[in-house]
């Protein structure tokens, strides 16, 4: 159930990603992460599938971060003193 809801969450915060949506982007890899650490801790992945899990969630992290910072140039970094 974990794999399944896994692979559903990365599906949704890609989508999110390619709509250019952040945060709830950022949502999805938070709840990735959390679903890998479930998984993780019941010993349900291999050595070889951590490093697999690992990477794909923090893609997903990086994707997102640079996803904010672009919109934030977009907008003129608004909030930032001068």
């Amino acid at each position: 159930m974990f794999m399944e809801m896994f692979e559903l969450y990365e599906k949704e915060a890609n989508s999110c990603l390619e709509a250019g949506i952040v945060l709830p982007a950022y949502d999805w890899v938070l709840k990735c992460s959390h679903t890998f650490n479930l998984l993780d801790a019941r010993g349900a992945i291999s050595k070889d599938e951590r490093v697999n899990f690992i990477f794909r969630v923090r893609k997903m992290a990086s994707d997102v971060a640079k996803l904010y910072v672009q919109q934030r140039e977009k907008m003129g970094y608004p909030l930032l003193k001068h």
